[in-house]
Parts: structure tokens; C-alpha cells; sequence
């Protein structure tokens, strides 16, 4: 249960998303010049390398036990998925468009909840799955600021990243948080040291883009960390609405780095794909709480 200290909450779920917009930032400066797996395995290994350092010496054998190896580790080659997608997209498409669409995966859930869980879906639900689309088409308009390359990677990683969310709502009921972040940092690592033969050339960083690849560990690390506190400081229904200020902060940075701003029209779409996702969200943690009302009521 959360620890009733929603302001602590609030401000970790903030940091978690400047991470997250920063590692994007990161990537897709060092996309230009290094292979996209290259990148991939340094975020998940150092990711990996934290864990270890920080976390074994209390967890020992708790942190990789579990009884669904197999599930976990198709969840995080998912994620994977989406990570390498995304750096592939990113290195064509700007930062702020790219989180937006990015951000269509709630609408994807609801979706695929209602065919692989049977899970129903309401007509509110639809308009609002209805909306988030209309507001992707106004991003990936003819004549936008998104590529057809951009957008395909970027599609992929959301249905990716769509399909990681059904599976960890599925296996949270039965294992813990912590295992399930090292296992995908693991099978990231392992993943990609395994196809390491056919990236690798022998291209050597110099000290500052060292740093940089170094940098995307760290932030994936960090962020997800981040994000696991603020959800034991405050519910869910409190921090859902900021998980969107990483569209801010992404806003931000491309246009500090990259002098990228979006422009009218993409605005709206992303300020639609942000408010239809929302509504999903607040209405799913409103029928969950009534849900629990109800069994309480019948205890």
C-alpha cells in the first residue's frame, strides 16, 4: 500500500520522467554515430550493473526468484523491443512528437485487453480510444515534422510497449516489482551481448561519448527506480496525470538540444493523445476502487 505522502510521490514520478526524457534526448544524438543495439546494450547493462551494486547485497537470491522465468523474460524482451524501436525512431523524428505518439499505448491496452483478456469496454472508452487516434493523425499528418520511417518504428515500439503493460499487469499479481525490473535489464543485457557480433565493427567512443552511452544506463535505471518509489508514496489515481509532464520535459529538450518545437497542430495531437490517455487511466483506477468497494461492502 502507498505510504500517504503524495507530494514525495509526485516529485519522484517527476524526476523518473525527466530521465526518461533524457535518455531519449541522449539516444538520439548518439544514434547518428553508434549502431542502435550497441546503444540498447549499454542502457540495459548498466541499467543491470545498478541493480547489482545496489540492490544484491540486500535481495540475494530474491532478486531473480520466480516462478514464471519464461513470462518474464518475454516481457522484457518486449521492452527491449520498445527501447530499440524507439532509438531507431528517435534518430529521425523529434523528441516531443515521438513521446506523444509513444504515448497512444494506453489506448493499444485497452485494446488488446478487450481481445486477449476479454475485458469490456465501454462507449466512453471508445471515444476516448477514438480521440487518441485522431490526435496521432494530426502528428503524423502528411507534410508534419514525422517521417514514414519515424512513424513505423515508432508504431512498433507502442505496440510493443502495449503488449509489455498487458503481461505486467498479468504477472504483478505473483511477482515482485524489483525482480521484474532486473529481469528485463538482464535479458536486455544478455540479448544484446548474444547479437553483439552482428553490430559490434570495432567502433571506439571517445571519453565524452563514453560518458553519453554510460549516461542512458543510468537514466533508464534511475527513472524506473524512481517511478517504483513514487508508486509506494502515493495511488496511482495521484500520480497518473504527471506521468504526462515527461511530454514537457521532452518539449523541453528538443528544444534546448535540438531546436525542434512543435508546431500548432501537432500541439493538439499531443495534447489530445495526453488528455484521451488520462481519461483511461483515471477511469480504470476509478473502476478499480469501486471494485474494491463493492468486495469490502460484501465482506
Amino acid at each position: 500500500m502507498p505510504e500517504g505522502r503524495p507530494f514525495i510521490g509526485i516529485l519522484l514520478i517527476l524526476g523518473a520522467g525527466l530521465c526518461f526524457a533524457a535518455l531519449d534526448a541522449t539516444s538520439k544524438h548518439l544514434v547518428q554515430t553508434f549502431p542502435v543495439p550497441m546503444l540498447v546494450w549499454s542502457r540495459y547493462t548498466l541499467h543491470m550493473l545498478l541493480m547489482v551494486i545496489f540492490l544484491a547485497p540486500s535481495m540475494r537470491t530474491r532478486l531473480i526468484a520466480t516462478k514464471r522465468p519464461l513470462a518474464l523474460t518475454v516481457r522484457a524482451l518486449l521492452l527491449v523491443g520498445t527501447t530499440g524501436f524507439s532509438f531507431v525512431a528517435y534518430s529521425t523524428i523529434p523528441l516531443a512528437e515521438g513521446t506523444a505518439f509513444l504515448f497512444v499505448t494506453p489506448l493499444i491496452v485497452v485494446i488488446l485487453a478487450s481481445w486477449l483478456l476479454k475485458e469490456s469496454v465501454t462507449p466512453a472508452r471508445w471515444i476516448a480510444i477514438i480521440a487518441g487516434f485522431a490526435g496521432v493523425l494530426l502528428i503524423a499528418r502528411p507534410g508534419g515534422a514525422l517521417s514514414t520511417q519515424g512513424i513505423f518504428f515508432m508504431s512498433l515500439a507502442a505496440i510493443c510497449y502495449a503488449v509489455y503493460q498487458i503481461q505486467t499487469r498479468q504477472l504483478s499479481a505473483s511477482e515482485d516489482t524489483i525482480t521484474m525490473l532486473f529481469y528485463t535489464a538482464l535479458i536486455g543485457t544478455l540479448s544484446m551481448s548474444l547479437a553483439a557480433p552482428l553490430y559490434w565493427h570495432g567502433i571506439s567512443p571517445d571519453w565524452l561519448e563514453a560518458l553519453l552511452i554510460a549516461s542512458l544506463g543510468i537514466y533508464g535505471g534511475t527513472g524506473h527506480w524512481l517511478m517504483t518509489r513514487a508508486f509506494r508514496h502515493a495511488p496511482a489515481s495521484i500520480l497518473s496525470p504527471f506521468l504526462y509532464v515527461q511530454l514537457i520535459w521532452a518539449t523541453l529538450l528538443g528544444w534546448l538540444f535540438y531546436d525542434n518545437l512543435p508546431d500548432l497542430l501537432s500541439m493538439t495531437g499531443m495534447l489530445v493523445i495526453a488528455a484521451s490517455s488520462l481519461s483511461i487511466a483515471l477511469a480504470e483506477r476509478l473502476r478499480q476502487a469501486r471494485v474494491a468497494r463493492d468486495r469490502d461492502r460484501a465482506c
